[in-house]
């Protein structure tokens, strides 16, 4: 005899709007430097604007993105960390 359990799992995320201010200069490499933050943390870390969707892990992702003073960005987690890594990378992103 068999028994299934049907388990659903719910697809957890945190996502927030921010709109960028002053990375430029707040950072010596902003590009890089928001590279790193993403990838301190174990959850997926996506930046959205403009029907573009990157992820904040990858430099050249970044690069096309080019999160630059004025723009807005959703920012969308997923993962075991990712109240903490949107609380970082909205911090690096408004500059605060």
């Amino acid at each position: 005899m068999y028994v299934f359990l049907n388990v659903k799992k719910e697809n957890a995320m945190s996502k927030k709007k921010v709109v960028v201010s002053n990375v430029v200069e707040g950072h010596d490499n902003p590009i890089a430097e928001l590279v790193q933050v993403a990838c301190r943390y174990d959850s997926n870390i996506m930046l959205e604007s403009n029907n573009r969707r990157i992820n904040a892990k990858s430099i050249m992702g970044i690069m096309a993105f080019n999160p630059s003073e004025g723009m807005s960005v959703d920012i969308v987690t997923e993962g075991t960390d990712e109240k903490e890594a949107l609380n970082a990378i909205e911090k690096f992103l408004v500059c605060a």
